[in-house]
């Protein structure tokens, strides 16, 4: 079997794993763990773009994601919106505030910019607290859900696993193409990519709007299956665990932010005996893996995949010429 084909097969398998997932849990909090995971995957897979692949350290997503709760839950619940326009709604005003946070952010380099991300979530979130005629304050708001068939756990599950991989499949496609190429160049030496003709800025201005809109697909997907939100449901600690879902994973690829971010959610279950030392393991999960694997864990399976399944090489015999080659030492004697 090529590694195409191989690939091919694959995913259908995990895709038909997925689909099938709501008949063969074992109860209800398991199949929200699943959408958790697939509601968070929205806005990572949009967020590895702007840090996997542009290198840009936005660690304030989760004030988008916030931003586009919020939109769901004031559209669809106050002003009776349909909750598909208002999820497209959400998601396009995330890609507006995106749009503004990075005109004037992008410019920065890399730690400042962090920096300025860090400060919308704050600005975010403070604004969230005070605005109580309009988020609730700190008492929050209710959030409907989604009409039938996607009013049960399993269907909305099925929802939200159909716009994860469509998030997925346009990710992929901007990671394959040449939009990747000159992301990645940016990434790597901004001087080199603006010598190559990259347009630096305006890249990196249209991958971080691309994030925001993902970002508030997300939040409306989150707020739903909360059923309920509040400022405080959008901690400083939930944006820090989106980035380092892609650290752990491993920037530039796809399958390392996802298996990043599958580990970080799973794992609180796993030492659910020991959380209140949580952080402990959240820690030693991230210092083990930047010493012992710092391209993440993504790279790690690429290369035991490599190891177990090796490329074969098909050898084509060379069969020189050697009547020409007479020919041409002849030649070179009489010159």
């Amino acid at each position: 079997m090529t590694d195409s084909r191989f690939r091919v097969a694959a995913i259908a398998v995990a895709a038909a794993a997925a689909i099938a997932l709501p008949f063969f849990v074992a109860d209800q909090y398991q199949l929200h763990l699943a959408t958790l995971i697939a509601t968070y995957w929205i806005l990572v897979a949009g967020l590895n773009v702007v840090v996997g692949f542009s290198g840009q350290l936005s660690i304030g997503h989760v004030g988008l994601l916030a931003i586009g709760s919020y939109a769901f839950t004031i559209l669809a619940g106050q002003h009776g919106v349909d909750p598909f326009i208002a999820t497209m709604a959400a998601g396009a005003i995330g890609a507006t505030c995106g749009f503004l946070l990075g005109l004037p952010s992008l410019r920065l380099p890399g730690f400042y910019f962090a920096m300025a991300t860090l400060a919308f979530a704050l600005i975010v979130g403070e604004l969230s607290l005070a605005e109580q005629d309009l988020t609730g304050g700190g008492a929050g708001l209710a959030v409907p859900g989604f009409p039938a068939p996607f009013d049960t756990p399993g269907g909305f599950y099925w929802l939200v696993l159909a716009m994860a991989a469509l998030v997925t499949w346009v990710t992929a496609n901007i990671a394959r193409l040449m939009w990747g190429r000159a992301l990645v160049a940016i990434r790597d030496s901004e001087v080199a990519a603006r010598a190559n003709g990259v347009p630096v800025f305006r890249m990196k201005l249209l991958v971080f709007t691309f994030s925001g809109f993902t970002a508030g697909v997300s939040g409306a997907l989150f707020a739903s299956l909360q059923t309920y939100v509040t400022p405080e449901t959008f901690t400083f600690e939930l944006g820090l665990f989106f980035f380092i879902a892609i650290v752990v994973g491993g920037r530039g690829g796809i399958l390392g932010p996802f298996l990043g971010l599958v580990l970080l959610t799973l794992l609180p279950e796993v030492v659910a005996p020991l959380a209140r030392v949580g952080n402990f393991f959240y820690g030693a999960l991230l210092l083990v893996v930047v010493l012992a694997v710092p391209e993440g864990i993504g790279h790690l399976v690429s290369t035991l995949r490599e190891r177990f399944r090796p490329i074969k090489v098909e050898k084509q015999p060379v069969s020189p010429d050697l009547t020409r080659l007479a020919t041409a030492i002849h030649a070179g004697k009489r010159g």
